[in-house]
């Protein structure tokens, strides 16, 4: 009884120290993300109210068809929502008018960084999912 009790107790240590980053640690580093890059021009962008059921990725896709550029979107909704896994129906996000942000050298550079930053976040996750960083990344090269 003892061995399965200290057995119990090894792994659930070890399955404690196996998360990268705690939901806490993912809200500031979104949010240094962004603090860090706000150079995007939001000039004639448009808004969209999240729905029940919305993901940013989804809002992304029909935005801009292609699903890797919500971090675009969570960049220009500052202090609208922080963590891509926390939005709510009624939030309002910032929609920013894509193609004259990558015509825009500087919009364009704040883009890159954030994408490659969402990257490096999904790399600190415990469950790491590499079509997401992988998607990220050839956006981020493609600017």
């Amino acid at each position: 009884m003892k061995k399965i009790v200290l057995t119990a107790l090894i792994i659930g240590v070890m399955m404690a120290m196996s998360c990268k980053s705690t939901p806490k640690e993912m809200d500031t580093q979104y949010k240094n993300l962004y603090d860090a890059n706000t150079g995007l021009d939001l000039t004639g962008a448009g808004t969209y109210t999240v729905k029940k059921g919305d993901t940013l990725s989804d809002i992304s896709r029909r935005s801009y068809n292609d699903g890797f550029y919500y971090p675009i979107i969570m960049l220009a909704s500052q202090g609208v929502v922080i963590n891509p896994d926390k939005i709510r129906p009624g939030m309002v996000l910032t929609i920013p008018d894509l193609e004259k942000n990558k015509a825009n050298a500087n919009s364009r550079k704040s883009m890159k960084n954030c994408l490659n930053g969402f990257a490096n976040i999904e790399k600190g996750k415990s469950k790491l999912n590499q079509s997401l960083i992988e998607g990220f990344r050839k956006r981020a090269e493609e600017l």
